[in-house]
């Protein structure tokens, strides 16, 4: 987990009108670059950096964070900390400390639940008398994901000190108007240019080429602003379209997903499809008398398929078909989802098909 000095700006948490807080918080951020080029901004106010390198270089992890705390206090008043991973960080910085390597989990494990943001995981935790971090870190990982989802098992990382950041931390377009502030002061100005240390491994372990390819994205952002580079992550999900998306690239993010790891009932094994669908094709499934094909409370087929029909496409013979994997998402709140995923061979095209509430529908193609 990356060792991250996070800088927090109180007064400039909220964007005004004229934009004079973006304006004053890229100020800070120009304040921060003086110690490293890495500076991430997280959101208005809050921005953090890798601790590692230049601590080594201004002489340790104290004296780098009373630099950084007197450099931008005199922009407006700032809190700094340094913890390992975001979300400990800035909790750090709340309280002026530095957490040292390793200690993230005891500095935890006093806190109560709520502080991770979640208000309908901490109901559910605190009736279940599980109300500090600590107490929900010491709870097994597969028993979270039964009770409380891919949410949950995010939450219990993280506030076990293994998992660095909650998604909600992060306001990429917020980022992106800080940014503009910073190449511009006013409507037309030309772009500030900033000069990067390429030297390997020195601000966070980072090579050569990846400071080349990092600033060549980096130019193409400029063209096309922020949202223009995407880059597709894998994450934990059951099917297809759950895990793939696309998120906005970022050179200073390393993020591996973790939930990738953790056990997902109801996953449909490799290969993965060709095509995954953005809307779910309609379909009907019968058997070889044309029966409706259900799948059962048990999770099992109610006859075996015989033929299928996508979008009102001709019928064409079931040649083979693998499954159900049923699922049962959130069994144990208002929002529970029930379905069950099969796979399908008809005609020239093996498909994956998704049943909910007793419709079919084709998910994704396997080509």
């Amino acid at each position: 987990m990356d060792r991250l000095l996070v800088v927090h700006c109180p007064d400039l948490l909220d964007e005004d009108e004229d934009g004079a807080t973006l304006r004053s918080f890229a100020k800070v951020v120009d304040a921060v670059e003086a110690y490293c080029p890495w500076v991430a901004t997280v959101r208005p106010g809050i921005c953090s950096l890798p601790a590692r390198g230049p601590a080594r270089y201004f002489g340790g992890e104290g004296t780098l964070v009373r630099l950084i705390l007197d450099a931008a206090s005199d922009i407006t008043p700032v809190e700094v900390g340094m913890a390992d991973g975001l979300f400990a960080g800035l909790l750090a910085a709340h309280r002026g400390l530095v957490i040292p390597s390793g200690g993230t989990p005891d500095f935890l494990a006093p806190l109560p639940v709520g502080i991770l943001g979640n208000p309908e995981l901490a109901e559910l935790l605190t009736r279940l008398g599980i109300r500090t971090l600590g107490e929900f870190a010491a709870l097994p990982e597969s028993h979270v994901l039964g009770r409380f989802g891919a949410d949950g098992v995010t939450c219990h990382m993280v506030a076990g000190g293994r998992s660095g950041e909650l998604a909600e931390l992060r306001q990429p377009l917020a980022g992106r108007r800080v940014d503009e502030q910073r190449r511009s002061g006013r409507p037309g100005g030309s772009p500030r240019r900033a000069t990067v240390v390429d030297e390997p491994g020195f601000w966070g372990g980072v090579s050569d080429a990846d400071v080349r390819a990092a600033r060549s994205l980096a130019a193409v952002q400029d063209l096309l602003g922020p949202d223009g580079v995407v880059t597709a992550r894998l994450q934990g999900g059951r099917g297809p379209a759950q895990r793939a998306r696309f998120v906005t690239w970022n050179a200073q993010e390393r993020h591996v997903d973790i939930t990738l790891g953790a056990p997902w009932p109801g996953q449909i094994p490799p290969p993965a499809p060709v095509v995954v669908h953005p809307a779910p094709l309609r379909a009907e499934l019968t058997d070889a008398r044309g029966e409706p094909v259900r799948v059962s409370g048990r999770g099992l087929l109610t006859t075996a398929p015989g033929r299928l029909s996508v979008e009102k496409s001709p019928w064409a013979e079931v040649t083979a078909w693998a499954g159900p994997w049923p699922s049962d998402e959130r069994w144990w709140s208002r929002s529970r989802r029930r379905s069950a995923r099969m796979q399908a061979v008809a005609g020239a095209e093996a498909y994956l098909l998704l049943v909910e509430r007793g419709w079919w529908w084709v998910e994704a193609t396997y080509g």
